[in-house]
């Protein structure tokens, strides 16, 4: 009943409401962005949603345009701008998400969306992660995020898939709000510094 009524309706009108709330904070960092970054203060992604069904995926953008194509570049800290670093030590960058979440792309909660490169490496159960929308945080963050393997994270997405509830997206949510006070690694973004996944080998 949750998943398949109340939680969209909930992410409708927490993301409206956060939306309206962080307009302020959202205007701020677009204006200081835009002359960081020569005029482009977003970053758009492709990403695989529900069913892995392709969208883009909005971010503030917190990184210079790589100049070459290397992977040790384009994965590369050194990147980071100073106010994208601010931006990520505050888990802001996340904030545009709520647009995903409202336009249907994401939820609140659930296994974060990982690279597009990514969605035919999964075995027959990592697959499962594509059962749902994905989230702006999840399980799997609030239990280590990059402090832990790329298999436990994906056995974390796929026990929350199979147990969604109210009040586990509430205590997720929760201490989601805790770590990024505490500053508990929501500094760092996945996809753009962690260890590329190479599969399950």
């Amino acid at each position: 009943m949750y998943l398949n009524y109340f939680k969209r309706l909930f992410d409708i009108i927490l993301s409206i409401v956060g939306l309206l709330l962080l307009s302020p904070v959202i205007v701020t960092f677009v204006i200081l962005l835009f002359f960081v970054n020569n005029g482009k203060p977003f970053f758009l992604q492709q990403r695989p949603g529900k069913k892995a069904i392709p969208f883009n995926i909005i971010k503030f953008r917190t990184m210079k345009n790589s100049k070459s194509d290397s992977e040790e570049d384009l994965h590369s800290l050194s990147r980071v701008t100073k106010v994208g670093s601010f931006v990520r030590k505050y888990s802001l960058d996340e904030i545009l998400q709520l647009i995903n979440v409202l336009k249907g792309d994401m939820s609140l909660v659930g296994p974060r969306p990982l690279l597009m490169e990514y969605v035919p490496l999964y075995n027959t159960i990592q697959q499962k992660r594509h059962n749902v929308r994905p989230g702006i945080t999840g399980w799997a963050q609030v239990k280590g995020r990059n402090a832990i393997s790329w298999n436990q994270k994906f056995e974390y997405d796929v026990w929350y898939v199979n147990n969604i509830s109210f009040l586990l997206d509430i205590k997720i949510m929760f201490l989601t709000t805790k770590k990024i006070f505490v500053k508990e690694g929501v500094n760092i973004d996945e996809n753009q510094t962690m260890e590329v996944w190479k599969g399950n080998l």
